[in-house]
């Protein structure tokens, strides 16, 4: 079971088998107001900057890491990853100028990797073996792409072995509240062939889409067996993480994190 962390005001899910730095990030601890209450750690929805960076502060706090380690991107829905080095620490406030990727790896003991979500899955790796960390948003698109896979594939080139690598499936939207047309059904076919049966549910004219365990589903095709998978439900639990589609986009960002132990 994930675990509920709170260190000085802020709450923060942690997985069970990742044994590094590393944070799932609730709507709690921060300062912002209105429908941003109160850790919002999303920059360009709306927030006040000055409120968007003390939820940073508090939150780097927290976790015991400086501000300047943290390392974001663009994310586009896409399957691309992105290998950090320590020359891109120390951007967080100019996102804006970030590569496009959904996906960070990094070896570097300095970069604190960042993805954001609202519903969509956060999944963190960790190689404990190798040392090599990595952060993936994966929205339905990005699952239909296989991102999960194209991070693993990443991480192998700087020499990890997938059966070393640990997976962890934060909070998202969860099959109950993630009722989708056949579009959603037909691209995640693509990619799950006839595992897609694990994965849905005929929902009257609808489908209800389990993007945990498709994304589990294509973890466990790389060698990776070492999952642990969040039960809580973005929508279902809307008074603790934000949820763009329980609010229809009316709504602040968590944020997911690791980093390698300094050495």
């Amino acid at each position: 079971m994930f675990k509920e962390n709170n260190t000085n005001g802020v709450t923060f899910m942690t997985a069970p088998n990742i044994t590094t730095t590393h944070a799932f990030t609730t709507r709690f601890g921060g300062v912002s107001n209105g429908i941003y209450e109160s850790l919002n750690l999303g920059q360009n929805l709306g927030d006040t900057r000055e409120d968007v960076k003390e939820n940073y502060r508090r939150l780097c706090n927290a976790l015991g890491i400086d501000l300047d380690d943290i390392v974001t991107s663009r994310q586009v829905h896409r399957a691309d990853i992105r290998l950090v080095m320590k020359s891109d620490c120390g951007h967080i406030f100019a996102s804006n100028d970030s590569e496009a990727c959904d996906g960070l790896i990094t070896r570097e003991d300095a970069a604190a990797l960042m993805i954001f979500t609202a519903d969509c899955v956060p999944i963190l790796f960790h190689d404990p073996v190798a040392g090599v960390v990595g952060a993936v948003h994966a929205g339905w698109r990005g699952t239909a792409a296989n991102i999960a896979g194209a991070a693993i594939r990443k991480m192998e080139e700087t020499g990890c072995i997938s059966k070393n690598i640990n997976a962890a499936i934060g909070p998202c939207i969860s099959k109950c509240c993630f009722e989708t047309d056949i579009d959603v059904v037909d691209g995640l076919s693509e990619v799950l062939s006839e595992d897609i049966q694990n994965c849905v549910e005929k929902h009257k004219e609808k489908y209800k889409v389990d993007l945990k365990e498709a994304n589990k589903l294509l973890l466990l095709r790389t060698g990776v067996s070492n999952i642990t998978i969040s039960d809580e439900c973005t929508s279902c639990h809307n008074h603790k993480y934000w949820s763009h589609r329980r609010t229809k986009g009316n709504r602040g960002s968590q944020a997911t994190l690791i980093k390698l132990p300094s050495t």
